[in-house]
């Protein structure tokens, strides 16, 4: 028996597989990685799909006359397990349109599978930049920002004439995420420069050996000396950190990152970084609704995910009643350089790549932190109009 959720407007229950054959319901699978190191980030994401599906109908869980049934598919964070789940979505239990994964690796595996079916992918929050980019097809939209993104609001963050030290992960995200920085360097005259990349595996407990290697690469270089971060999952700041790079100078910028990781850093006050979303940046209706809500039910804010899954659920409820139906070709139509609203404010899907362009946040770790989730202050938001994303794809 698949084990899928029921969607209503007080309630979620539990039905087998053979109510797909009754009505006209709605049908979204969000295949995502709800087991394996990132489940927190999976865990936020689909939190912020279903209350951002509930937002956008209005507490009624239909749009057009048509009831929405979520499907849940785990990947378990593996390429050939999305890939498959992706499949059976689209041919089994012949949803309208998908939303996920968590993984980079593991949308590369899906997008073929789109474009073999015929059927939107709403790419949440996946962000090597070659999602959008060379290995693209007409039927991918992006809510998730890119790596190109984070590199340009990162990239805004430097001080001038520093010499960086980029770690990130040994895979699509890491590489992906360092390229895309030193891209942004150069095209926004940055007179910072990268000086060392350190590439580590994803699971690395012990950072040592590559933190001796930046320490070795950065101790003599003249003026201001930064290691940029770009990790999913346990974060390496506070290890790294450890190891004492102030001895040299050096100092580290994390990037963005979850509420329980940024937690952790009350220690490093005055750290700068930039970040995708923090519930305490953007003042609009729905982020206000969205952070109430959350706190009432959750007893937290909102988290960096939660709010990319509540973008995702905006775009495929909007794009729906654009087009008037789930018809695959009229929803690509509809939603090619369509606005829709998010909790970060408007976001818009670009004709070029269908990638969402939407603002970033630059940030500091407060010294004087009020509470639990009281932790960023914003030096300043960046507009989607200052990150300059290239358009990547072939086609």
């Amino acid at each position: 028996m698949k084990r899928i959720h029921w969607l209503a407007a007080a309630a979620i229950a539990v039905t087998s597989s053979a109510a797909f054959a009754q009505g006209n319901d709605l049908r979204i699978a969000h295949i995502y990685g709800k087991t394996g190191p990132l489940e927190a980030y999976a865990k936020q994401s689909h939190t912020g799909l279903m209350l951002g599906l509930e937002y956008m109908t209005g507490g009624t869980m239909q749009v057009l006359g048509r009831k929405i049934v979520v499907i849940e598919k785990d990947t378990q964070l593996k390429p050939d397990l999305g890939k498959a789940a992706l499949a059976a979505a689209y041919g089994d239990d012949k949803v309208d349109l998908a939303i996920g994964p968590v993984s980079s690796g593991v949308a590369l595996a899906m997008l073929p599978v789109a474009e073999e079916y015929k059927k939107v992918l709403i790419v949440e929050p996946a962000v090597a930049d070659s999602i959008t980019g060379d290995k693209w097809n007409r039927y991918i939209f992006r809510t998730a920002r890119n790596s190109t993104q984070d590199a340009f609001a990162g990239a805004a963050a430097l001080p001038d004439g520093a010499s960086v030290a980029m770690l990130a992960q040994d895979y699509a995200f890491g590489r992906d995420g360092v390229k895309a920085f030193k891209e942004a360097m150069a095209a926004t005259g940055s007179k910072a420069k990268v000086v060392h990349e350190e590439y580590a595996p994803q699971q690395t407990t012990d950072f040592t050996a590559p933190a001796q290697r930046i320490f070795d690469a950065l101790k003599d270089k003249p003026g201001r000396k930064i290691i940029a971060i770009i990790w999913a999952g346990t974060h390496p700041m506070p290890k790294i950190m450890d190891l004492k790079p102030e001895r040299f100078g050096i100092e580290v910028a994390p990037g963005g990152n979850i509420l329980p990781v940024m937690k952790g850093w009350k220690d490093f006050a005055g750290t700068e970084g930039a970040v995708y979303y923090y519930y305490g940046f953007p003042k609009n209706k729905i982020n206000d609704w969205l952070v109430a809500e959350h706190q009432k039910r959750f007893g937290t804010p909102p988290d960096f995910f939660t709010a990319g899954g509540f973008a995702a659920a905006s775009a495929a409820i909007e794009g729906i009643k654009k087009a008037g139906g789930t018809d695959t070709e009229k929803l690509i139509a509809a939603m090619a350089g369509m606005s829709f609203e998010t909790p970060k404010g408007t976001m818009t899907f670009r004709k070029e790549d269908h990638q969402a362009m939407q603002s970033m946040y630059h940030w500091k770790i407060k010294k004087d932190q009020k509470g639990e989730w009281d932790l960023l202050d914003l030096v300043s938001g960046i507009p989607a109009s200052k990150l300059p994303v290239p358009v990547r794809n072939k086609r």
